[in-house]
């Protein structure tokens, strides 16, 4: 069933809305912020990870076990879709790089400077800088918009996808730094075997002698970021050239998105495999 659940969830991404309608992160926000804002609570960021992850996941956990007993478990089948599908990540990347993309085209440096700063959160001091921001957010966003969580979904299931990305939304929307280090560490934590699998993946589909002399230095390294390693190793394998605005910046994200295609080819072809054997 994960991997039918997997297949519909690509078909819903790329040819329906429902996405944008199941993905309404309003009211944990509140809750969020009510629970931060808390005297007694916000001085407890544990606690309100507590509250606002893992109640949620346990309550889900338990209304699977309960269907799972309700007409032959065939009650589970669309509550893991809609799980995954609100797990994944939020916005649409393409439709972000586009402003950025038809900037540089024209070569207009200020405006991709802008709409980098806007669309994607990048800052930098010239070009060079800009553009490797702008692939840095390429990579990163895809790995934990789609990788991480349907990792986390074939190997546990929807209770581990939930749990990654209520935890990535407290480290992004939570207003308290003590809670945002803790949600980071989490969070971490979850990134650390699926992105070296999506580098492995990477070799595969890339540069394999450059991505393993890359790995064998960070393969093990704990503090390396995951959105570090991941912009790092991306473009080793795709042989990217030293960033650079213009035609060649937008063939490089070009690149870098191909070899992310491809890599997910080859997720899913595992996961195939891995269904038909077990």
């Amino acid at each position: 069933m994960s991997f039918l659940v997997l297949l519909l969830a690509v078909w819903i991404e790329k040819f329906s809305a429902l996405r944008q309608r199941v993905q309404r992160d309003g009211p944990w926000l509140r809750t969020l912020a009510r629970l931060e804002a808390s005297p007694r609570l916000g001085a407890h960021p544990w606690l309100v990870l507590l509250l606002t992850v893992l109640l949620p996941v346990s309550i889900l956990g338990l209304i699977l076990f309960v269907l799972g007993s309700v007409a032959y478990g065939w009650l589970v089948f669309p509550l893991h879709l809609l799980v995954l599908i609100y797990s994944l990540g939020r916005g649409d990347l393409i439709a972000a790089l586009g402003p950025f993309r038809d900037a540089c085209r024209r070569g207009d440096v200020e405006a991709a400077a802008l709409v980098a700063e806007r669309d994607m959160g990048v800052q930098a001091e010239n070009g060079e800088q800009l553009l490797a921001g702008v692939q840095r957010y390429l990579m990163w966003q895809a790995f934990q918009s789609f990788f991480v969580v349907i990792f986390w979904y074939f190997l546990l299931g929807p209770v581990a996808a939930l749990a990654y990305r209520l935890l990535a939304l407290a480290a992004e929307q939570g207003s308290s730094a003590a809670l945002i280090e803790r949600a980071g560490q989490l969070r971490h934590a979850f990134d650390w075997v699926p992105v070296r699998l999506l580098a492995a993946s990477f070799a595969l589909v890339g540069n394999f002698v450059a991505v393993s002399r890359v790995m064998l230095h960070e393969l093990l390294n704990w503090n390396i970021s995951s959105a570090q390693l991941i912009a790092h190793i991306g473009c080793v394998a795709s042989e990217v050239p030293e960033p650079e605005l213009g035609a060649e910046g937008v063939s490089s994200l070009d690149v870098l998105w191909e070899l992310l295609i491809r890599a997910a080819i080859v997720w899913y072809a595992g996961f195939a495999l891995w269904t038909l054997l077990v």
